[in-house]
């Protein structure tokens, strides 16, 4: 094909191609209604013109937490006209005007002017609003740790949860959603005294769960015949070693382009083989660009290293790099293996049996080509 045959082809074996965007919320839903049922939960108080409750919803990447958050704000909102519900991304959204504009738009339909209001003004608006109309008010926070590195977490959950100080009768509530290992965050006095959350565990999907999920999402995405089961399996494989469903959505997608490139009407092995490949390379250096310096500084000790590495010879060779804390270092090999960069595996050896093995997940030339 030459790029204007791309560009103007017609035919397509996506049914739906926005099936495997991000943002996507499937009409079929399954394996989470436990956790979503803890979330109606905590929202019911408000429906009822008290109180919501709040929540820290925790889970690796991929464990259907933002899904499941905005599945219960669609559903609050079909059926109630006494809650507010808003969701917000932190990595998009960090600082206080930039979050309560979020809420404005969703309270008013539309955003503040971006100059000549105060940040007052339009809290004021916000607040009042919710005073006189007797409606509650439950902002989700996604990767909230975003806020804790901006330094505006304290601020904003203050300006939310005691707004009834000086807005008697409004009633506020937040949905924290965290994937960092490192979830207890050090709130203000002022804040922990309101700020007393239900917390919600979202476990990483099983074998068949994934399998039952991709299958769901390749028939909305292809047609009929386009993708065969053996194909799904290998894709579900692949995102169980991955850890991260989001992995197994976006290789559908990816594979279906290289098919549909290859003017191919269903898609092959080859087709999988070629996609792997490249999603292995952006997946690799979006996850190194996500890293601070100091777990960089561990990386590259493990990627440089010869020898069979444990534990125990790690942190001496970090600790003679860096000036840190035994407990960084341990904090910071548990975010490597995490971000499913390191798999640490028990020897048998050592103190009590505890030594383990450092395995690298990936390719060194990688790391290096990727670094450059």
């Amino acid at each position: 094909m030459g790029i204007e045959d791309i560009l103007m082809h017609d035919e397509s074996i996506f049914q739906n191609i926005n099936a495997f965007d991000p943002d996507f919320i499937p009409d079929n839903f399954n394996y989470r209604d436990t956790q979503m049922e803890a979330m109606a939960m905590a929202i019911r108080p408000a429906i009822g013109g008290g109180k919501p409750n709040n929540l820290v919803v925790l889970g690796s990447c991929g464990t259907g937490k933002t899904t499941a958050v905005k599945k219960v704000f669609e559903l609050v909102e079909k059926t109630s006209e006494k809650v507010i519900t808003c969701y917000i991304n932190c990595q998009l959204h960090t600082t206080r005007f930039g979050i309560f504009s979020q809420i404005h738009k969703k309270v008013f339909g539309h955003l503040p002017p971006e100059t000549g209001v105060p940040f007052s003004k339009i809290y004021e608006k916000i607040m009042k609003h919710l005073q006189k109309e007797e409606k509650g008010l439950i902002v989700a926070f996604d990767d909230v740790n975003y806020l804790f590195q901006s330094k505006n977490a304290n601020k904003i959950f203050y300006d939310l949860l005691r707004a009834y100080e000086e807005f008697p009768g409004t009633k506020t509530g937040i949905f924290a959603i965290l994937s960092d290992l490192e979830l207890r965050f050090a709130f203000d006095k002022n804040v922990n005294t309101v700020f007393i959350p239900q917390d919600i565990t979202f476990q990483p999907y099983s074998y068949s769960e994934i399998l039952d999920i991709l299958s769901d999402r390749s028939k909305v995405g292809f047609y009929s015949g386009v993708i065969s089961d053996d194909i799904i399996e290998e894709i579900t494989e692949y995102t169980i070693n991955n850890g991260d469903l989001r992995t197994g959505i976006d290789l559908l997608r990816i594979t279906g382009n290289i098919a549909e490139a290859n003017a191919s009407r269903e898609i092959k092995i080859e087709h999988l083989k070629e996609a792997i490949k490249s999603q292995t390379s952006v997946n690799l250096s979006e996850t190194l660009k996500s890293l601070n310096s100091i777990e960089k500084s561990l990386l590259e000790i493990i990627v440089d290293s010869s020898e069979i590495l444990t534990a125990g010879n790690l942190s001496d060779k970090f600790l003679e790099k860096e000036d840190v804390s035994y407990a960084t270092f341990n904090r910071t090999l548990e975010k490597l293996e995490f971000l499913r960069l390191i798999d640490t595996k028990f020897t048998g050896k050592g103190v009590r049996g505890n030594s383990r093995e450092i395995i690298l997940r990936f390719n060194p030339e990688d790391f290096f080509k990727l670094c450059k």
